[in-house]
């Protein structure tokens, strides 16, 4: 990876500053005046995205490498402000920027206690958001990473449920555990570089044994297996999902989750290549068990919220399983799915939101039959339930077809990268083991949809709810636009995605070869190695 382009205009640097200034502005209006504040942060949030198209319009698809640069002197000790983007980093930045002023606008009617706070959050979110994103000084990095927490924490923790301060600390400690120890790591890559620098490009050639690189693999993974999240660390997510408001669920799954499945991709695999060949089948099983629990206990849920939020533990295994089958068509299709899952997750929790607020109520059971009564609503479920579960012609068929494709062909290639026979078979295991997965989300998916919207209407009140208003219409058109969008015509985003892809697998694969002394089951070689490191 190199520095291929610098800006002459600072696209990112704008981006980035939009929503913080319209957090400044918002803190100056009076705090009763709360239509100010809706449009405001509307307003600042839109601005923010319209800038970053000038990041797609600029962006060049034929280089590899960081684009659009920017760097400046930061901290004395070697920090420094150093910005970019490359394939793949720019989706889910647009992603993000997509997603906010939509989700803004979709709280006009349901934020309607300290809507100020609320608004200022939600920008200082989004300015994280991205800065973990294009960030490319590992401090800077750590900075925006850590500053997630915090707004996320006060939208959970003031504007969520009843169990709200529960859900809240339990999300802030269990991500802030896995932080300090890759913060710990950061200080030991940059004392082994020579105390003089915290750059991405600089830590790619760190000259770390292999025994450091298992150590820190752990810990950098550990940090990114909370945020994604896998399994086993997945169990702060249900409660986060279940008592944020609407607006903190959409964005925590459309864009916060992400920032895990991100820094595998971004950081723990290429800083550590020999590292990630001897983790490869213990991630990949782990993904594989998240996408048959996640799928399993969202079947088992009578709450539509916490059905959404086991979803989302099997679409980000699939997100997982893609990455670490290291081939063009997986990865490629990991990156996609990413952006899949956040538009058509994002989605369900929108439409969760709207009938929590006409009904106040979340359980399947307080439903049936409203299709007839919200016609468009019911249209727009079915788009974006069909989407979820990979029917061809949406986006979600695009990501997880591509996944098991790439995952196929390296179980069937010849030699293929890692040429252990038993390894082959593992993964076609893990494939066919995946494949149940999506059979199962269309198992409940297709269930919840029949509960809630067909057969016979058993509570008199549902008879009155009102269809969807024009400008939750707007919202859920824009997602529903991208749903088909990407579906139909995947390879305008995946074209973006291509040589970054390459030169990643390209450099670093030679590595991950090197220490991927292990057969299957019993990685023995891993064990002996592990063991070592730990005397």
């Amino acid at each position: 990876m190199t520095m291929e382009t610098f800006a002459v205009t600072p696209f990112i640097s704008l981006t980035l500053a939009i929503p913080v200034i319209g957090a400044g502005v918002l803190a100056l209006i009076p705090r009763e005046n709360s239509a100010a504040h809706r449009w405001l942060a509307f307003l600042f949030s839109g601005l923010a995205f319209a800038v970053s198209l000038s990041l797609w319009a600029n962006f060049d698809i034929s280089m590899a490498g960081f684009q659009l640069a920017e760097d400046h002197a930061w901290l004395p000790f070697g920090a420094r402000y150093t910005v970019g983007v490359d394939g793949i980093s720019l989706l889910i930045v647009m992603l993000t920027t997509f997603l906010t002023p939509l989700t803004i606008m979709s709280t006009f009617t349901s934020i309607k206690d300290r809507t100020k706070e609320f608004y200022i959050s939600m920008l200082l979110l989004e300015t994280s958001m991205i800065g973990a994103l294009v960030a490319l000084d590992m401090v800077l990095f750590y900075v925006f990473w850590e500053l997630m927490l915090i707004p996320m924490y006060l939208i959970i923790g003031v504007w969520g449920g009843p169990r709200r301060i529960y859900a809240a600390v339990k999300f802030f400690l269990f991500t802030f555990v896995g932080s300090v120890l890759m913060l710990v790591g950061i200080i030991y890559m940059h004392l082994k570089s020579g105390g003089t620098t915290f750059s991405y490009l600089a830590f790619l050639h760190n000259g770390l044994d292999y025994k450091e690189q298992l150590w820190l693999f752990a810990a950098f993974g550990l940090a990114f297996g909370i945020k994604v999240p896998m399994f086993p660390f997945h169990t702060w997510l249900p409660d986060a999902h279940v008592e944020a408001p609407t607006a903190g669920s959409v964005i925590l799954a459309g864009v916060l989750l992400k920032m895990g499945t991100y820094g595998f991709l971004r950081f723990a695999l290429p800083f550590f290549p020999d590292a990630t060949g001897a983790f490869i089948f213990p991630v990949m099983l782990l993904a594989v068990i998240g996408i048959v629990y996640g799928s399993l206990m969202a079947y088992a849920q009578s709450d539509i919220k916490k059905l959404v939020a086991y979803s989302s533990v099997a679409h980000l295994g699939f997100v997982m399983l893609g990455m670490f089958a290291l081939t063009q068509e997986a990865v490629e299709g990991s990156i996609l799915q990413m952006i899949n899952h956040g538009i058509s997750t994002g989605a369900l929790f929108l439409l969760v939101g709207v009938l929590y607020e006409r009904r106040h109520t979340r359980l399947i059971a307080d439903y049936g039959g409203i299709a007839r009564p919200m016609k468009v609503f019911a249209a727009i479920l079915v788009i974006i339930t069909l989407s979820s579960i990979g029917l061809p012609g949406t986006n979600g068929f695009v990501g997880e077809f591509l996944i098991l494709a790439g995952t196929f062909r390296e179980a069937l290639a010849q030699p293929g990268t890692f040429g252990d026979p038993n390894f082959k078979t593992a993964l076609v295991v893990l494939g066919v083991l995946a494949c149940t997965g999506i059979v199962l989300g269309a198992v409940y998916m297709l269930t919840m949809v029949r509960k809630v919207l067909f057969g016979p209407i058993t509570h008199k009140v549902n008879e009155g709810l009102k269809d969807v208003n024009p400008r939750e219409f707007f919202v859920l058109a824009c997602l529903v636009v991208m749903v088909f969008w990407i579906g139909i015509f995947p390879n305008f985003f995946l074209s973006r995605t291509q040589a970054s892809v390459k030169a990643t697998l390209d450099t670093y694969k030679a590595r991950m070869v090197q220490h991927r002394a292990f057969s299957v089951p019993g990685a023995k070689a891993i064990r002996a190695d592990l063991k070592e490191v730990a005397r």
